[in-house]
């Protein structure tokens, strides 16, 4: 894989690209060079990106939601990414304080930067490109909770629904949290009920990628319920892989066939040991597995999967 990104470096030199596209591919390797340095002592901690609005004002009641949340969420161990500018990106940092904090910031002329709460913290980088920014702050984090917000934070939510739906982002709780009484995250879900589904644009069960509420208590409890049995994914060729705390009897591995069987390229869902590939990079060995040959599409019907074998425990 090094040899890869050296191959292509040289490449890209070697086709001569003019000025601006080689300053753009210069810096967007630099700007991840250094957002990987930040991550790197932490890739074993979850963490929980919160998006939403930066012109949200400390009284507003989405602010103290962010807040709670963020707190919540680092009494269970879990770091908060943000944006680290004001408003909403504040508000999550405060919740989880300076050393659960990891902030990815955007250069902007109208923003002075970094917040009070993270400025100056080695867990915080800037970044000049957003798509940079963005891959960031979907690629390390195992949970989203998205608050009401604008352009940037529609753009970054319907990006992480599309991922997730396209298979290109492992599967996710993703939280809209709205405040009490406050109908934003439901006009948006009425816009995709009633325009996306209604016009076959997207599958019903893709409203299924998100959950609505304007509770933190509910929120938390959808995130820890989503990896209670649950734990990680990795494609193995052309089978899916699913690691689990407790894995399926005789009756759950039947039910999970009957119900998810046009999941299914071909065979069946069968119980599994850890792979030859999984076993050279000590992949979560000690889990229970289940594989199958997945179509790679209905992704969906994936976290249904997942909502299934978390029922197990119970």
């Amino acid at each position: 894989m090094a040899e890869s990104l050296v191959s292509e470096a040289l490449g890209l030199i070697t086709d001569q690209p003019d000025t601006l596209d080689l300053k753009i591919a210069t810096a967007a390797l630099t700007e991840m060079r250094a957002a990987y340095s930040v991550f790197a002592p932490f890739k074993d901690q979850r963490k929980v990106s919160i998006f939403g609005s930066a012109r949200t004002r400390p009284e507003d009641p989405l602010y103290a939601q962010a807040r709670e949340l963020a707190e919540a969420m680092a009494h269970r161990g879990w770091m908060t990414v943000t944006g680290a500018g004001p408003g909403i990106m504040e508000a999550g940092m405060e919740g989880a304080g300076r050393d659960m904090s990891i902030g990815v910031s955007i250069r902007l002329p109208f923003e002075s930067g970094a917040n009070s709460i993270i400025a100056g913290d080695d867990k915080h980088v800037s970044m000049k490109y957003f798509f940079t920014r963005k891959l960031m702050l979907i690629k390390e984090s195992q949970a989203f909770v998205c608050l009401p917000g604008g352009f940037g934070t529609l753009d970054e939510m319907f990006e992480l629904l599309t991922l997730t739906q396209t298979g290109k982002g492992l599967p996710v709780p993703i939280i809209l949290l709205d405040a009490l009484d406050d109908p934003y995250w439901e006009q948006v879900d009425e816009l995709v009920r009633n325009q996306l589904v209604a016009r076959g644009l997207v599958s019903p069960v893709d409203t299924g990628l998100y959950t609505i509420t304007d509770s933190c208590q509910v929120a938390c409890a959808v995130i820890d319920r989503f990896y209670s049995n649950y734990r990680s994914i990795r494609f193995i060729g052309d089978r899916l892989v699913v690691r689990m705390a407790q894995g399926p009897d005789d009756a759950q591995l039947a039910a999970l066939n009957d119900r998810f069987a046009h999941l299914l390229a071909s065979g069946s869902i069968d119980r599994a040991e850890p792979t030859k590939l999984e076993v050279r990079d000590d992949d979560h060995l000690d889990l229970d597995r289940i594989s199958f040959d997945f179509t790679k599409h209905g992704y969906g019907d994936l976290i249904a999967m997942i909502g299934e074998i978390n029922t197990w425990l119970d």
